[in-house]
């Protein structure tokens, strides 16, 4: 979904690190997205996003819910000062796995890097050498720990602010209900339409504009107040 909005506003994106389900499907992504606003647009699909359908992996055609999380980092700046102590991070090399050329589970070029005092993880293994994989992954732990002083920022200031902060990575944003009905709903805005096919195509600008709208006036959140 996310890559074909990219495509549609002519975003360049890469793909960093993709790990399988174990049984079918992705369990985990990280794509790179570069283009004019691209944090500032994708910064509103931040959250848990839940999809209720019909499972293509279920022999019994059964409805299911499933949740995934979606979290959109800022590419860190060179004149942004984050600096990493290697004493507490831990670096592991691993066989990359999936399509790639002929290095693919021949050697140890993929690398994951895990920051011990927040147990931050950033790994990548979709570059051609070791050296490349260890220089995406040290940026994205960037980004990542970046991120993380952003958030405790927000919550100290929705603190003093008099707002309830939700402990944990936090609750549902959208809700795409594909059967019995169709309708993707946003539970912070309200926003919602029956063109399920479009916005899992990628068409996204609406519900991005009405969270973008909805943070400008400072308004809180609508809540959720489907029966799905």
């Amino acid at each position: 979904m996310y890559l074909r909005w990219a495509e549609r506003h002519r975003y360049h994106t890469e793909i960093v690190d993709r790990q399988e389900g174990e049984q079918a499907g992705i369990k985990s992504a990280t794509v790179t997205v570069d283009g004019r606003a691209a944090y500032g647009w994708l910064r509103a699909e931040r959250g848990v996003h839940r999809l209720v359908r019909i499972s293509p992996f279920d022999s019994q055609k059964r409805r299911q819910t499933t949740f995934a999380l979606v979290e959109v980092l800022p590419e860190v700046d060179d004149d942004v000062e984050i600096e990493l102590d290697w004493d507490e991070i831990r670096v592991d090399t691993f066989r990359s796995q999936g399509a790639g050329g002929q290095h693919v589970n021949k050697t140890d070029s993929a690398v994951r890097l895990t920051h011990l005092p927040t147990n931050i993880v950033a790994q990548s293994q979709n570059e051609r050498s070791q050296t490349q994989n260890r220089e995406m992954a040290i940026k994205v732990l960037k980004a990542r720990l970046l991120e993380r002083a952003l958030e405790e920022k927000e919550a100290e200031i929705r603190k003093l602010k008099g707002e309830h902060v939700e402990a944990g990575w936090g609750n549902q944003i959208r809700s795409y209900v594909l059967h019995p009905y169709q309708m993707v709903k946003d539970l912070r805005t309200g926003h919602e339409t029956g063109n399920t096919t479009a916005v899992l195509d990628g068409d996204l600008d609406t519900f991005m504009q009405a969270e973008l709208e909805r943070l400008a006036t400072d308004r809180p959140p609508a809540g959720d107040h489907e029966a799905a």
